[in-house]
Protein backbone atom coordinates (compact mmCIF):
# COMPACT_ATOMS: atom_id res chain seq x y z
CA UNK A 1 0.00 0.00 0.00
CA UNK A 2 3.16 2.40 0.99
CA UNK A 3 4.48 1.80 -2.13
CA UNK A 4 1.58 2.46 -4.13
CA UNK A 5 1.12 5.61 -2.80
CA UNK A 6 4.46 6.45 -3.31
CA UNK A 7 4.10 5.33 -6.91
CA UNK A 8 0.90 7.52 -7.26
CA UNK A 9 2.97 10.71 -5.45
CA UNK A 10 5.21 10.15 -8.31
CA UNK A 11 2.95 10.91 -11.10
CA UNK A 12 1.38 13.51 -9.58
CA UNK A 13 4.59 14.91 -9.43
CA UNK A 14 5.70 14.06 -13.14
CA UNK A 15 2.66 15.40 -14.29
CA UNK A 16 2.83 18.52 -13.02
CA UNK A 17 6.42 18.85 -14.18
CA UNK A 18 7.69 18.95 -10.27
CA UNK A 19 9.96 16.11 -10.98
CA UNK A 20 11.79 15.05 -13.93
CA UNK A 21 11.57 11.07 -15.75
CA UNK A 22 14.57 10.20 -14.81
CA UNK A 23 14.66 11.78 -10.94
CA UNK A 24 11.59 9.83 -10.26
CA UNK A 25 13.17 6.89 -12.34
CA UNK A 26 15.97 6.73 -9.71
CA UNK A 27 13.53 7.09 -6.64
CA UNK A 28 11.56 4.13 -7.96
CA UNK A 29 14.95 2.08 -8.51
CA UNK A 30 16.05 2.66 -5.18
CA UNK A 31 12.78 1.63 -3.15
CA UNK A 32 13.58 -2.37 -3.22
CA UNK A 33 16.84 -2.32 -2.21
CA UNK A 34 20.17 -0.70 -2.32
CA UNK A 35 23.27 -2.77 -3.71
CA UNK A 36 26.27 -1.51 -1.88
CA UNK A 37 28.53 -4.77 -3.52
CA UNK A 38 28.72 -6.64 -0.51
CA UNK A 39 25.59 -6.43 1.17
CA UNK A 40 21.45 -5.46 0.14
CA UNK A 41 20.30 -3.56 1.86
CA UNK A 42 16.23 -3.98 2.18
CA UNK A 43 14.76 -0.20 1.71
CA UNK A 44 11.27 -1.67 1.93
CA UNK A 45 11.74 -4.27 5.19
CA UNK A 46 9.69 -1.05 7.44
CA UNK A 47 7.43 -1.25 5.03
CA UNK A 48 6.56 -4.57 5.34
CA UNK A 49 7.58 -5.80 8.69
CA UNK A 50 6.95 -1.95 10.51
CA UNK A 51 10.74 -2.07 11.39
CA UNK A 52 13.68 -1.41 9.51
CA UNK A 53 15.88 -3.90 8.72
CA UNK A 54 18.82 -4.36 11.50
CA UNK A 55 22.23 -4.78 10.94
CA UNK A 56 24.04 -7.80 12.92
CA UNK A 57 27.79 -6.76 13.40
CA UNK A 58 29.52 -9.71 14.11
CA UNK A 59 31.53 -11.29 11.19
CA UNK A 60 31.42 -7.68 9.71
CA UNK A 61 34.19 -5.83 8.92
CA UNK A 62 34.27 -2.00 10.40
CA UNK A 63 34.36 -0.34 7.12
CA UNK A 64 31.10 -2.68 5.61
CA UNK A 65 29.47 -2.08 8.69
CA UNK A 66 29.97 2.08 8.54
CA UNK A 67 28.84 1.90 4.46
CA UNK A 68 25.54 -0.36 5.47
CA UNK A 69 25.14 2.48 8.54
CA UNK A 70 25.15 5.34 5.78
CA UNK A 71 22.68 3.43 3.80
CA UNK A 72 20.23 3.05 6.42
CA UNK A 73 19.90 6.61 7.85
CA UNK A 74 18.90 7.62 4.44
CA UNK A 75 16.22 5.75 4.84
CA UNK A 76 15.10 5.41 8.36
CA UNK A 77 15.78 7.24 11.31
CA UNK A 78 15.90 4.51 13.33
CA UNK A 79 18.75 2.37 13.17
CA UNK A 80 19.98 -0.29 15.23
CA UNK A 81 23.15 -2.25 14.96
CA UNK A 82 23.16 -5.54 17.65
CA UNK A 83 26.59 -7.51 18.73
CA UNK A 84 29.24 -4.29 18.45
CA UNK A 85 31.31 -3.43 20.70
CA UNK A 86 32.71 0.02 22.26
CA UNK A 87 35.77 0.27 19.57
CA UNK A 88 32.99 0.34 16.77
CA UNK A 89 31.10 2.73 18.50
CA UNK A 90 33.79 5.06 18.63
CA UNK A 91 34.48 4.58 15.06
CA UNK A 92 31.02 5.21 14.07
CA UNK A 93 30.52 8.34 16.60
CA UNK A 94 33.02 10.27 15.16
CA UNK A 95 32.85 9.80 11.64
CA UNK A 96 28.92 9.79 11.84
CA UNK A 97 27.66 11.28 15.29
CA UNK A 98 24.24 10.75 17.18
CA UNK A 99 24.31 7.59 17.68
CA UNK A 100 24.11 5.84 21.04
CA UNK A 101 25.95 2.59 22.65
CA UNK A 102 24.17 0.07 24.98
CA UNK A 103 27.27 -1.48 26.58
CA UNK A 104 25.70 -4.35 28.11
CA UNK A 105 23.16 -5.44 24.94
CA UNK A 106 26.21 -4.36 22.83
CA UNK A 107 23.80 -2.08 20.42
CA UNK A 108 24.55 0.81 18.62
CA UNK A 109 21.08 2.88 17.57
CA UNK A 110 19.85 5.92 16.71
CA UNK A 111 16.06 7.30 16.64
CA UNK A 112 13.25 5.49 18.27
CA UNK A 113 9.66 5.47 18.17
CA UNK A 114 7.41 6.89 21.15
CA UNK A 115 5.11 4.08 22.36
CA UNK A 116 1.78 3.39 19.67
CA UNK A 117 0.69 1.44 22.57
CA UNK A 118 -0.49 1.63 26.56
CA UNK A 119 0.36 -1.87 26.89
CA UNK A 120 3.22 -2.84 28.23
CA UNK A 121 5.60 -5.50 27.64
CA UNK A 122 7.70 -6.87 31.13
CA UNK A 123 10.98 -8.53 31.07
CA UNK A 124 11.51 -10.78 34.08
CA UNK A 125 15.21 -12.30 35.10
CA UNK A 126 15.91 -14.85 36.70
CA UNK A 127 19.09 -13.76 37.91
CA UNK A 128 21.52 -10.35 37.44
CA UNK A 129 23.94 -12.04 35.35
CA UNK A 130 21.18 -12.63 32.55
CA UNK A 131 21.16 -8.71 32.16
CA UNK A 132 22.93 -8.13 29.05
CA UNK A 133 20.15 -10.37 26.72
CA UNK A 134 17.43 -8.60 29.32
CA UNK A 135 19.26 -5.32 27.72
CA UNK A 136 19.02 -6.27 24.55
CA UNK A 137 15.30 -7.15 24.58
CA UNK A 138 14.49 -3.78 26.36
CA UNK A 139 15.96 -1.95 24.08
CA UNK A 140 14.46 -4.06 20.84
CA UNK A 141 11.47 -3.50 22.43
CA UNK A 142 11.12 0.21 23.15
CA UNK A 143 12.96 1.34 19.98
CA UNK A 144 10.18 -0.38 18.12
CA UNK A 145 7.67 1.91 20.07
CA UNK A 146 6.84 -0.20 23.10
CA UNK A 147 6.87 0.81 26.50
CA UNK A 148 8.88 -1.49 28.65
CA UNK A 149 9.15 -2.55 32.18
CA UNK A 150 11.52 -4.35 33.87
CA UNK A 151 11.60 -6.91 36.96
CA UNK A 152 15.26 -8.34 37.35
CA UNK A 153 16.45 -11.00 39.71
CA UNK A 154 13.45 -12.77 40.72
CA UNK A 155 14.97 -16.50 40.03
CA UNK A 156 13.12 -19.66 40.86
CA UNK A 157 15.66 -20.43 43.93
CA UNK A 158 14.01 -17.54 46.24
CA UNK A 159 10.53 -17.56 44.51
CA UNK A 160 9.24 -15.13 47.27
CA UNK A 161 10.60 -12.42 45.27
CA UNK A 162 8.62 -13.35 41.92
CA UNK A 163 5.59 -13.78 43.82
CA UNK A 164 5.98 -10.30 45.71
CA UNK A 165 5.81 -8.99 42.20
CA UNK A 166 2.59 -10.65 41.23
CA UNK A 167 0.40 -7.37 40.44
CA UNK A 168 3.25 -5.90 38.10
CA UNK A 169 3.64 -9.66 35.98
CA UNK A 170 0.08 -9.81 35.88
CA UNK A 171 -0.71 -6.50 34.42
CA UNK A 172 1.94 -7.04 31.72
CA UNK A 173 0.56 -7.77 27.90
CA UNK A 174 3.40 -9.72 26.92
CA UNK A 175 6.02 -10.77 29.07
CA UNK A 176 9.60 -11.53 28.04
CA UNK A 177 11.26 -14.24 30.85
CA UNK A 178 14.77 -14.95 31.06
CA UNK A 179 16.80 -17.39 32.89
CA UNK A 180 20.26 -19.48 32.49
CA UNK A 181 21.12 -22.43 34.31
CA UNK A 182 18.00 -25.14 34.52
CA UNK A 183 15.68 -22.26 32.70
CA UNK A 184 12.49 -23.09 35.14
CA UNK A 185 11.82 -19.60 34.92
CA UNK A 186 9.18 -19.28 32.04
CA UNK A 187 6.66 -22.42 33.13
CA UNK A 188 6.38 -20.19 36.54
CA UNK A 189 5.55 -17.21 35.11
CA UNK A 190 3.12 -19.06 32.71
CA UNK A 191 1.35 -20.66 35.40
CA UNK A 192 0.72 -17.22 37.36
CA UNK A 193 -1.13 -15.43 34.18
CA UNK A 194 -2.85 -15.64 31.26
CA UNK A 195 -0.48 -13.96 29.12
CA UNK A 196 1.98 -14.38 26.40
CA UNK A 197 5.29 -15.98 27.45
CA UNK A 198 8.19 -15.26 25.50
CA UNK A 199 10.91 -17.31 27.17
CA UNK A 200 14.68 -16.98 26.38
CA UNK A 201 17.50 -19.24 27.68
CA UNK A 202 20.85 -18.01 28.20
CA UNK A 203 24.09 -19.35 28.18
CA UNK A 204 24.75 -18.86 32.22
CA UNK A 205 25.76 -21.90 34.05
CA UNK A 206 27.71 -24.32 35.31
CA UNK A 207 29.31 -27.11 33.05
CA UNK A 208 26.20 -29.32 32.85
CA UNK A 209 24.22 -26.01 31.43
CA UNK A 210 26.14 -26.60 27.94
CA UNK A 211 26.20 -23.24 27.53
CA UNK A 212 22.39 -22.43 27.37
CA UNK A 213 21.09 -25.93 25.50
CA UNK A 214 19.99 -27.01 29.35
CA UNK A 215 17.68 -24.14 29.55
CA UNK A 216 16.19 -24.31 25.99
CA UNK A 217 15.09 -27.99 26.33
CA UNK A 218 13.37 -26.81 29.79
CA UNK A 219 12.05 -24.19 28.14
CA UNK A 220 10.73 -26.19 24.89
CA UNK A 221 9.51 -28.77 27.16
CA UNK A 222 7.36 -26.46 29.54
CA UNK A 223 4.19 -28.36 30.68
CA UNK A 224 2.87 -24.89 30.68
CA UNK A 225 0.94 -23.75 27.65
CA UNK A 226 1.54 -20.19 25.99
CA UNK A 227 5.02 -20.40 25.62
CA UNK A 228 7.07 -19.08 22.87
CA UNK A 229 11.00 -19.57 23.02
CA UNK A 230 13.92 -17.96 21.31
CA UNK A 231 17.16 -19.23 20.69
CA UNK A 232 20.06 -19.03 23.07
CA UNK A 233 21.02 -15.49 24.64
CA UNK A 234 18.47 -14.03 22.10
CA UNK A 235 17.54 -11.21 23.68
CA UNK A 236 16.89 -8.80 20.57
CA UNK A 237 15.01 -11.83 18.99
CA UNK A 238 12.85 -12.07 22.33
CA UNK A 239 12.15 -8.56 22.17
CA UNK A 240 10.96 -8.08 18.18
CA UNK A 241 8.87 -10.95 19.07
CA UNK A 242 7.13 -9.48 21.98
CA UNK A 243 6.68 -6.14 20.23
CA UNK A 244 4.86 -7.96 17.52
CA UNK A 245 2.53 -9.82 19.79
CA UNK A 246 2.46 -6.08 21.50
CA UNK A 247 0.96 -4.44 18.72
Amino acid sequence: MQYNNTVKKLLKRLRSKRISVKEAYKILCDLPYTDLGFAKIDNHRSLRRGFPEVVYCKGKTPEHIEKILVALKKKDRTVLLTCADEKLYKRLLKNHGKLCFNKAAGMIYTGGRRPKTKKEILIVTGGTADLPVAEQARLTAELMGNKVSVLYDVGVAGLHRLLGNKRAIQSANVIIVIAGMEGALPSVVSGLVSKPIVAVPTSVGYGASFKGVAPLLTMLNSCSPGIGVVNIDNGFGAGYLASLINR
